[in-house]
C-alpha cells in the first residue's frame, strides 16, 4: 500500500472517528452489504474472496469520542483496552470465514451518501503470512473497513484484514500487514 493510500485511509478514519463536520446516524441499524474483495500483489498474482459486512448498531458521538481519547492516550494497546467488553457492533465475513465481530463502526455523510467505518479488535485475516519470509504478525492487532455506499446501499470499499493503527501529523494511519489494497467492489445492500 503506497503511502498516499495509507494517509487517505487516516484521513477517512481520522474524520470519521473525531467527527468533525461529521453526521453520526443511528439508521444503519440491521443492514447486511455483500461485497467481492480483490487484491493484486506485486509480482502480479490476483486473489478475490466474497466478503460480508452486518452493522447492528452506528455509535453516537459520544462513544466515538470516547475511544478517541482512549487511543491518544494509550495508543493501540489503550484503544484494544477501552474495547473489552464494547458489544459488537456488527460483524464482518471473508469467504466461509467465521465472522469477525466489529467493535467500532461509525457514520458520516458524503458527496455519495455515506462512509460506514468499521473496526474489529482482532485482525480477519494476515493476507501473505503463509509465504517465506513473511513479516511478524505483531502489531496488527485490528481489521479496519471503509464502504461508500448510495442511497440503494451499492457503492465499493476498502478493507484492511489485518491493520496497524497510529496518529502520524495528527492523523491516523492505517497500515495493512500486506502492503497491498485489498478493495471492496460490487457493495450492495443485502
Amino acid at each position: 500500500m503506497s503511502l498516499r493510500q495509507i494517509t487517505l485511509l487516516g484521513v477517512l478514519c481520522s474524520t470519521v472517528l473525531i467527527g468533525t463536520g461529521a453526521v453520526f446516524a443511528q439508521g444503519a441499524k440491521g443492514e447486511s452489504f455483500t461485497a467481492t474483495a480483490a487484491v493484486k500483489g506485486a509480482g502480479g498474482a490476483a486473489a478475490t474472496a466474497p466478503v460480508t459486512v452486518t452493522v447492528n448498531h452506528v455509535m453516537s458521538q459520544a462513544e466515538a469520542d470516547k475511544l478517541l481519547a482512549a487511543f491518544k492516550s494509550g495508543g493501540a494497546a489503550g484503544l484494544r483496552k477501552a474495547l473489552t467488553g464494547v458489544t459488537p457492533t456488527g460483524s464482518v465475513t471473508v469467504g466461509k470465514g467465521k465472522p469477525t465481530p466489529t467493535r467500532i463502526t461509525v457514520e458520516r455523510t458524503t458527496g455519495k451518501g455515506r462512509l460506514l467505518t468499521l473496526v474489529t479488535d482482532r485482525p480477519v485475516l494476515f493476507l501473505g503470512a503463509s509465504v517465506p519470509g513473511a513479516k511478524p504478525k505483531a502489531g496488527y492487532d485490528f481489521a479496519v473497513i471503509d464502504l461508500e455506499v448510495d442511497a440503494k446501499g451499492a457503492g465499493s470499499g476498502t478493507i484492511a484484514p489485518a491493520a496497524k493503527v497510529t496518529v502520524k501529523d495528527g492523523a491516523f494511519v492505517v497500515e495493512d500487514y500486506s502492503g497491498e489494497v485489498v478493495r471492496l467492489t460490487n457493495v450492495s445492500h443485502k
